[in-house]
């Protein structure tokens, strides 16, 4: 059903182009004062009738099929495009702040804050000044 409706909307939409480019403007008038043909064919008034119709009635074709691809497009889907899109973490820069927290056990109360200094301490009450 739904392939069928596509074929017929194309095939709508190239004859209504078709059609379109078939109209002559409305300065085309002024020209055939001037030793243009008379148009007999299509009669008195020229094809401008006959190809009003024409065009409205492919319009309207044109403009039923769109809607109903558009209907039947919305019921079909099922998802999102981007239900199939993978979310990425950005990645993140560690500093020595966190580094040492890592560092520390779970079970541990001493803050790593804490326990730099007092690494620091020992090392300097060690040495003794050189005079």
């Amino acid at each position: 059903m739904e392939t069928l409706l596509i074929i017929v909307h194309v095939v709508v939409c190239l004859f209504l182009i078709g059609i379109v480019l078939l109209q002559h403007g409305k300065g085309a008038d002024i020209g055939a004062t001037f030793g243009g043909s008379s148009q007999s064919l299509f009669g008195t008034e020229g094809p401008l009738p006959l190809l009003n119709k024409i065009t409205t009635l492919s319009a309207v074709i044109f403009m039923v099929t769109s809607v109903a691809l558009a209907y039947i497009s919305s019921q079909n889907s099922t998802g999102s495009v981007m239900s199939g899109a993978v979310l990425e973490k950005p990645a993140v820069e560690t500093t020595a702040e966190q580094e040492a927290q890592l560092a520390i056990p779970e079970g541990s109360e001493t803050a790593p804050a804490a326990a730099e200094p007092q690494a620091a301490q020992p090392e300097q009450q060690g040495e003794t000044p050189a005079q």
